[in-house]
């Protein structure tokens, strides 16, 4: 019975490492980025891991890019809307992250447990602010791509759209978090002006 045990073991480890594959390459880490029906504050977290690492990664061969690459130049475009796409959802999964712990309204009800509203109201803003982080380099890779708006990559279409929204000021995540901060602090107040008569 032990040994059909460890047999059982010894294969189900060498089937199970038989389907895994290394993660090296941006390409790689991107597709273990995902959203979820409910985004938890967990899932939220492994985003940010997966795109974390994405940022930190090599790019893989051209062949095996998300577009096609035709030249050095279609190469050269792909890389700055790829970097600028992840700087992007690094600010969206912050802002979502954010948004968990958000209070968007100091409720009189909400009076007994001030502090952990308060403490709440504290991780949001951390988070906040670690979106907004990402916004200078997103805007900065948006504006190379730009430098080259002639060339088109069909496959990515998304990601120029992206870029041109940044380049026209239609999408701005520096207005959007600034005016999520403002309202916090808002809220804060609201929350630290409550005493043992407010509810």
């Amino acid at each position: 019975m032990k040994r059909l045990l460890l047999t059982f073991f010894l294969l189900t480890i060498l089937i199970a490492d038989s389907w895994s594959y290394p993660v090296y390459f941006k390409e790689q880490y991107y597709r273990l980025y995902h959203i979820h029906y409910i985004q938890y504050p967990d899932d939220t977290i492994e985003n940010i891991y997966w795109l974390e690492q994405a940022r930190k990664a090599d790019f893989c061969n051209p062949l095996y890019a998300i577009a096609k690459i035709a030249d050095e130049r279609h190469w050269e475009k792909y890389r700055y809307l790829f970097n600028m796409h992840i700087e992007l959802k690094m600010i969206e999964q912050h802002l979502f992250l954010g948004t968990k712990f958000d209070k968007q309204v100091a409720y009189f009800y909400n009076a007994p447990w001030k502090e952990d509203n308060l403490a709440s109201l504290e991780i949001a803003e951390n988070a906040y602010r670690a979106a907004l982080a990402y916004w200078n380099s997103a805007k900065e890779w948006s504006a190379k791509a730009e430098a080259i708006r002639w060339l088109h990559l069909d496959e990515v279409q998304f990601w120029e759209d992206e870029s041109y929204r940044i380049a026209n000021g239609q999408l701005d995540y520096a207005r959007i978090i600034e005016r999520q901060l403002q309202r916090l602090e808002r809220v804060r107040a609201d929350f630290e002006a409550m005493d043992e008569n407010s509810y």
